[in-house]
């Protein structure tokens, strides 16, 4: 479904990715896991073309994106659930899912239903501003934005980061669940442990570079992954 090819990107002279090169199938659950800085929220905004690369392809479905703008890589169904949430605090629940489901036509009753099946909590708060909720609560606002597009592959950046404990298993309960309905997603997260219980397959990232890979049930007992990230 997904397949970069080389990719660079650079802020200014600072060089982010340096021949980045992994591929997401149909139907998986693919992490991205490394230290901070390593690369990898700029990889995700590189594929939603919120940044260009210098060189390299990104082909997505069997087409080339590598210099498509972002609402287009949007209209051919893929979406990114960003770092920090990016809600619009001043809207309510409700309207912050309506501008999800802006490139629609026709009704959306259908998704707006099964955003509040994940989410309950969200109907108990539709006409609530959206700055006013839990940290948690803008959490689950963004990824139910980010399923409003009707995505082909969702982009998760970081869904865990700064939530308690209990948000963090509801969280992954919700990411299990769209596994198993069949959404493609690539995953791009700081807890090693949930990231490895979820994915299918896993890449390593270290600055800015693919330096491990493989299937998730493997690189739970790699020595380098225990070492680094899971304190064994």
């Amino acid at each position: 479904m997904l397949e970069l090819n080389n990719i660079h990107v650079s802020y200014g002279n600072i060089s982010a990715l340096n021949g980045v090169s992994f591929r997401v199938d149909q139907g998986e659950l693919v992490a991205l896991i490394g230290s901070n800085g390593a690369g990898k929220s700029t990889t995700l905004k590189t594929i939603s073309g919120l940044l260009r690369p210098r060189q390299g392809r990104i082909v997505y479905q069997n087409q080339d994106i590598t210099r498509e703008p972002t609402d287009r890589i949007v209209g051919l169904g893929l979406s990114h659930c960003p770092e920090g949430r990016r809600i619009f605090g001043r809207l309510t629940v409700r309207e912050n899912l309506l501008l999800g489901a802006v490139r629609h036509k026709g009704a959306i009753a259908d998704d707006l239903d099964r955003i509040y099946r994940l989410f309950p909590r969200l109907q108990e708060r539709l006409t609530q501003a959206g700055g006013t909720l839990s940290g948690g609560e803008q959490q689950m606002l963004a990824i139910g934005r980010a399923l409003m597009s009707r995505p082909a592959l969702l982009l998760l950046d970081e869904p865990s980061l700064g939530l308690a404990p209990l948000m963090v298993e509801h969280i992954f309960e919700v990411i299990r669940e769209l596994k198993r309905t069949g959404t493609t997603m690539l995953l791009v997260e700081q807890n090693v442990h949930h990231a490895l219980d979820v994915a299918d397959r896993v890449y390593v990232m270290e600055t800015g570079r693919i330096t491990l890979e493989g299937p998730a049930g493997e690189l739970k007992h790699d020595p380098q992954i225990e070492q680094s990230y899971l304190g064994r």
